[in-house]
């Protein structure tokens, strides 16, 4: 008894141990097309009524040796309309670096099914970025917010 006890003891030491990362996996990748969706409101209450947010596209570079180039950041409205192109030229981020996009609460332009398509690519294969956006709102002392994240729609860039 005090023998298997010891070797499941053993075995449950053996096994790797999950840290506090939102993934255990790394992606890995020279460039990809994100789709990020983006709330400029979410409906509460029994009207339906709309709750404005604002809305930040976080875009960082999780590579701790290596430079990323954004190449398009690209907002849509919910018919899927481009509303607005927040790049003209290419925008390098260092190792570890971060930048983002702020929407105004007041900018409703988007609607509720608003996203952002983002391209990026590097010169070597690297730890893919975080894209996500993190919405908050509000109003008479109350809040909400929370934070949607990019989704891969094409591995590369085209």
């Amino acid at each position: 008894m005090r023998l298997a006890a010891s070797l499941l003891l053993f075995a449950l030491l053996a096994l790797p141990v999950s840290g506090w990362s939102a993934s255990d996996q790394v992606h890995l990748s020279k460039g990809q097309t994100v789709y990020v969706p983006v709330y400029s409101n979410v409906f509460s209450g029994p009207r339906n009524l709309p709750y404005q947010l604002a809305a930040t596209l976080s875009i960082r570079n999780t590579d701790m040796d290596s430079w990323l180039r954004i190449t398009a950041i690209d907002y849509y409205d919910t018919s899927g309309k481009l509303l607005r192109r927040y790049q003209d030229k290419p925008v390098s981020l260092a190792p570890l670096a971060s930048t983002y996009v702020h929407i105004e609460e007041k900018d409703v332009a988007g609607g509720f099914g608003a996203n952002f398509i983002v391209k990026w690519q590097a010169d070597r294969t690297i730890n893919a970025p975080i894209i996500e956006s993190v919405m908050i709102g509000a109003t008479s002392g109350q809040g909400i917010s929370f934070v949607s994240p990019g989704q891969v729609v094409r591995p590369g860039i085209r």
